[in-house]
């Protein structure tokens, strides 16, 4: 669905009607390791609550990814090139995006996509009032499965995917590689412009995603909150504490939900019950190095052209090109 919404920007809506979510909520508590998909973090109060995240001081991601697009953005745009669309997977509140947009060299049109209506129209329109002569053409949708581009858009114009931040860790490494492969077919085998978190001492990782501000635990009890108010449920948040432990197995920062007591919560007429230190997988944030990332990538179509990274190795962002 395609409409003008009173900012005067082009939306196409699909939001993730209310059965979907009660759906995916539920069979994620079934499990024997309970579980809840990430990617509902992120209603109004959640993408607020992930900006702040990004702001802490105990948060590398956001500010080293900041520094590597402010020293090398016109070597990014220069290796895209001209008209290109940007289609920006998991925008947000688009933080990074004017980081990208202003070296490119007469870009097409930028199509953010986020999951969170509210936040993603309030971005476009910042977008809007900064770049005023670029289509800025967002689309309301579950970027994790494939979805339809706006009809706006110029449909012969290349294609460049950005995903920015560490959300590709987000994935496991099979979703990964299938986001990868839509990122393919929906950019046409264009270009993907992408963070990727690097491996480092634990200890980073794990004050990066439990900092000692509390904002990642907010966000984290923010999840229960928004299942009691969409899907008619009465999780307790005070009976639920942040818990973020690296799994060196995996690879990957492990976020979950710790139940204090013994305790049972109902959704909508289903009751799930709890343990004292029973936990709930809230979200992963997988951590790779360069030449694992490459091996990903290279089935889903994709060669990495080029890497930029920081003094520390911290982080990186990758430019991925199709396969000849």
């Amino acid at each position: 669905m395609t409409f003008q919404d009173d900012t005067q920007l082009e939306l196409t809506d699909f939001s993730v009607e209310t059965d979907v979510f009660r759906r995916e909520v539920v069979a994620g508590l079934r499990g024997d390791q309970k579980t809840l998909p990430s990617k509902y973090l992120y209603d109004k109060r959640g993408s607020e609550l992930f900006d702040a995240i990004c702001e802490a001081k105990d948060y590398y991601p956001t500010r080293t990814e900041i520094g590597i697009m402010e020293e090398n953005a016109e070597e990014m745009a220069e290796a895209i090139g001209p008209g290109t669309v940007v289609i920006e997977y998991g925008s947000g509140s688009s933080m990074k995006t004017p980081l990208l947009l202003e070296p490119l060299e007469a870009p097409s049109s930028y199509v953010p996509v986020d999951i969170s209506r509210e936040h993603l129209v309030e971005a476009a329109e910042r977008i809007s009032e900064r770049f005023q002569d670029l289509p800025i053409l967002p689309v309301c949708a579950d970027f994790t499965r494939p979805f339809d581009l706006p009809e706006a858009m110029d449909s012969n114009a290349p294609r460049t995917a950005y995903f920015p931040g560490s959300t590709i860790g987000n994935f496991t490494p099979e979703q990964a590689q299938e986001l990868l492969k839509n990122m393919y077919d929906e950019t046409n085998g264009g270009r993907v412009l992408l963070g990727v978190d690097l491996k480092k001492d634990v200890a980073v990782l794990e004050r990066a995603y439990d900092d000692s501000e509390g904002v990642t635990a907010a966000f984290n009890v923010n999840l229960l909150e928004h299942i009691n108010r969409e899907l008619d449920a009465d999780f307790d948040l005070g009976a639920f504490e942040h818990r973020a432990v690296f799994n060196e197995a995996h690879s990957r920062i492990e976020m979950h939900l710790v139940s204090t007591m013994r305790q049972v919560v109902t959704i909508g007429g289903e009751t799930f019950s709890f343990d004292k230190g029973e936990t709930i997988h809230t979200e992963n944030s997988h951590k790779y190095s360069p030449e694992r990332f490459a091996e990903l990538a290279g089935p889903a179509g994709w060669d990495v052209e080029q890497i930029w990274t920081d003094d520390k190795d911290y982080f990186s962002i990758q430019l991925l090109v199709a396969k000849k």
